[in-house]
């Protein structure tokens, strides 16, 4: 059987992680665990996109070693990861000599293609995007739209270019016939309409002086480094074993969903199915697309000082309160706000009344009971074809609706007065409660197992508040 691979976006490591990367790490584990316990063999891919000019730049401002420092936040992120009970399989860091490998055999496929050229360009270039942009792709005030405030450098250099412009209108085919699926379906027509309009040939290289020597050298030429996305997508690739170990890189690609930012979109739906069709290599299946955080209505700023820490928020909090937040609170894929007061809030009201709350009352009405507990083998199929959907949302939405009715079932029906049938009452209580908390498992990983631990062993000890109330 074919394993189901998901990937992360690959971030850059030029900083410490915030907690818009913990949004789609967190979007990206639950679409894998909702697949293991649909009982795929998952692959699940995250990295670390260490090749960029904004690492170096990183690294020189704080006068470290450009590895020293890509490695130290790689792990920063990992141990992120970790801290919000991310289950990752593989860990690919895009300056390992695997990856070197691998991207320059990608490089000679898209060569033999004869979709590789060179010629002298000129042109504005993002820092930030890692990206060249024309005058019409900026904002009013002359600046990236990803990086207002920012300036952008004027570069002019002799690079190897791709020929994007050849593969436009295939791609476009491939999208509308869902062979590539884009989700939202307003993200699927903002790229369509890209590549039915004027799409040029893209920059693959710059010069060794401007990449100050750090990256994938291109074959054959030692005066160029290869362009930091022609590489950082083959993360994708090379964490599964291409152009290293055919069997494991066979039996997993290609990847059945990328999940990524809006910002980054082009880069994934138009770029990377270009370079594969030049390699003569398999697409991705799916492409999920969340948007971005700001903080108390504020985007996030290290100039404003609204930058949120994950690892702060997640040890005071709890790591099932913050994926909550991040899973229910805004949209899928749709921008959101952040805020401590709410997270909060979110913890001391949804969280302990709702949830702890039908916890505590189970426990307690079956303290006295015998009767039989089945273990679900299956998530629901509601909440099963939304997370398919990629809308995580909804599928948190109607979990919800069926904790608060079951809530409503016990306070008007108070099983404590039956004077008889009160354990098969509990039995069909608790066998709901237990379908509840597995289909919470893959969102809420650490209550789901709490519940299910509990009431399938049938234990009949004071169960423990799920969610204590934080006020300061």
């Amino acid at each position: 059987m074919k394993k189901f691979l998901i990937t992360t976006a690959i971030p850059y490591v030029n900083a410490k992680p915030h907690i818009g990367h913990a949004l789609e790490f967190v979007q990206t584990d639950v679409i894998a665990r909702s697949q293991r316990l649909r009982h795929r063999e998952v692959v699940f891919l995250t990295g670390s996109d260490e090749n960029a000019l904004k690492n170096v730049q990183a690294a020189e401002k704080s006068g470290v070693e450009v590895e020293s420092f890509c490695k130290h936040n790689a792990e920063t992120f990992s141990q992120m990861m970790q801290v919000l009970q991310v289950q990752y399989d593989v860990f690919q860091r895009s300056s390992s000599p695997q990856h070197h490998q691998a991207s320059q055999l990608l490089w000679e496929k898209c060569k033999a293609s004869g979709d590789i050229y060179q010629k002298e360009y000129e042109g504005l270039y993002c820092v930030g995007c890692e990206t060249f942009y024309t005058v019409d792709e900026l904002n009013e005030q002359g600046e990236c739209v990803e990086h207002p405030g920012k300036p952008l450098e004027k570069v002019k250099e002799n690079n190897y270019f791709f020929r994007l412009s050849k593969y436009a209108t295939r791609i476009a085919d491939l999208i509308e016939k869902k062979e590539i699926q884009i989700v939202p379906e307003k993200r699927e027509k903002e790229i369509v309409n890209f590549l039915k309009g004027d799409v040029q040939d893209i920059s693959i290289s710059r010069s060794v002086e401007r990449a100050r020597g750090w990256g994938v050298p291109v074959p054959h030429d030692v005066s160029q480094i290869m362009y930091v996305w022609f590489d950082a997508l083959n993360v994708y690739q090379s964490g599964v074993g291409f152009g290293n170990n055919e069997l494991q890189y066979t039996s997993s690609w290609p990847a059945d969903v990328h999940v990524i930012g809006k910002g980054i979109l082009r880069f994934h739906a138009v770029y990377w199915p270009a370079i594969l069709l030049s390699a003569h290599l398999e697409l991705p299946k799916k492409i999920c697309v969340h948007g971005y955080f700001t903080v108390n209505g504020q985007k996030m700023s290290k100039t404003i000082g609204n930058v949120v820490d994950p690892f702060n928020v997640v040890e005071k909090f709890g790591t099932d309160s913050v994926r909550y937040y991040l899973l229910r609170e805004m949209s899928t894929s749709e921008d959101g706000d952040f805020s401590i007061e709410r997270l909060r809030e979110v913890r001391n009201t949804i969280l302990a009344n709702d949830l702890g709350n039908l916890a505590s009352r189970c426990a307690s009405l079956s303290r006295t009971e015998v009767f039989t507990v089945i273990a679900p083998t299956q998530i629901s199929t509601t909440v099963a074809s939304y997370i398919d959907q990629f809308k995580l949302k909804e599928a948190m939405d109607e979990i919800w609706e069926r904790v608060q009715t079951l809530n409503t079932k016990i306070t008007q029906e108070k099983p404590w007065t039956l004077s008889s049938g009160k354990a098969k009452y509990m039995e069909e209580v608790i066998q709901e409660f237990v379908q509840i908390a597995f289909d919470l498992q893959p969102f809420l990983p650490e209550t789901g197992e709490k519940i299910l631990s509990y009431f399938l062993q049938n234990k009949k000890e004071d169960f423990a508040p799920l969610f204590p109330k934080i006020h300061q």
